[in-house]
């Protein structure tokens, strides 16, 4: 696998590349034999409610956390991140190109959802 650089000049990270680490800490572990999808989907919504339970008592919080202490943002990165990698499992336990499905997603929901036209200048659209 071709490593690529981010424009930081760090390894840029892609799903193929969590798919292959996912793959590797199964197999090391001898947990292919659990990782069934209906097992991955249980775990992940699982890891949701985990990720739920930080925001609940938390009322709307403003984009990028602002106030939250670096303990909590951390611990928000981390349920995130559980949640990315049964996702990516999840997704490879099916047969399903993961990238794939969600741009083709996207461009479906561009088409049910279109963003309104922008009016000129001249109040035409």
């Amino acid at each position: 696998m071709a490593e690529s650089k981010n424009c930081d000049g760090e390894e840029s990270v892609t799903l193929d590349l969590l798919k292959k680490k996912m793959d590797d800490f199964a197999k090391a572990r001898d947990w292919e034999q659990y990782h069934s999808p209906r097992n991955l989907l249980l775990a992940l919504v699982g890891e949701v409610g985990e990720l739920s339970e930080i925001f609940q008592w938390k009322g709307e919080v403003p984009k990028g956390l602002p106030g939250w202490k670096e303990e909590e943002r951390t611990h928000v990165g981390e349920e995130l991140s559980d949640v990315l990698l049964y996702l990516v499992r999840l997704s490879d336990m099916c047969g399903i190109d993961l990238g794939k499905a969600a741009l083709r997603k996207m461009e479906l929901n561009a088409l049910k959802y279109p963003a309104p036209m922008k009016n000129d200048d001249h109040g035409n659209q």
